[in-house]
């Protein structure tokens, strides 16, 4: 049941996602830098995959997390997520990814200049995959889909914070309760 959600929130992803592509002309990457070893309740995902958070929000969702529900299956969602967006005819101008021991922290960031850059347009992303989590079966049988949101779905799957991020200066936390 969880693949045919992920099967087809993968697609909604890709109809939801900006069909403009921005080409921009091939730099030298950045050298790689090795994680900062950081303090206890500090973010050690702040400037290595994202700018410290300019703003953050808690999401008090009333889903219970599903029981069966670990590590490996928020990766595998996040990884078919993500593979149905780098398979796509065009090119999606974001990429998601789960950190953390235990996999419960997804991570968005945008991958094109402007496309994430206020708190604004991450919500409406966020909205945007509220809309294409509404459709899936799976999220019809957990939920009343109607009144449910993205962040109700990353409860059920046992995510604790969603990171949306332009990649270059804003980034939008909210951690799920």
């Amino acid at each position: 049941m969880i693949k045919t959600f992920v099967a087809s929130l993968a697609v909604g992803l890709l109809l939801a996602a900006s069909a403009s592509a921005q080409t921009k002309p091939a730099g030298k990457p950045a050298a790689a830098t090795a994680t900062p070893a950081t303090a206890p309740g500090e973010d050690r995902y702040v400037g290595y995959y994202y700018p410290k958070p300019t703003s953050t929000e808690v999401f008090d969702s009333q889903m219970q997390t599903i029981a069966s529900m670990d590590r490996a299956q928020r990766i595998q969602f996040v990884t078919i997520v993500s593979q149905g967006t780098i398979q796509s005819a065009y090119r999606v101008p974001y990429a998601v990814f789960a950190k953390g021991e235990k996999g419960d922290k997804m991570i968005i960031v945008g991958m094109q200049a402007g496309e994430l850059n206020t708190v604004y347009r991450m919500r409406a992303l966020l909205a945007n995959l509220t809309t294409v989590s509404r459709l899936s079966p799976f999220f019809q049988e957990k939920t009343v889909a109607e009144d449910a949101t993205f962040f109700d779905l990353l409860k059920l799957l046992g995510f604790q914070s969603v990171t949306i991020t332009d990649g270059e200066k804003t980034t939008h936390q909210v951690t799920i309760k």
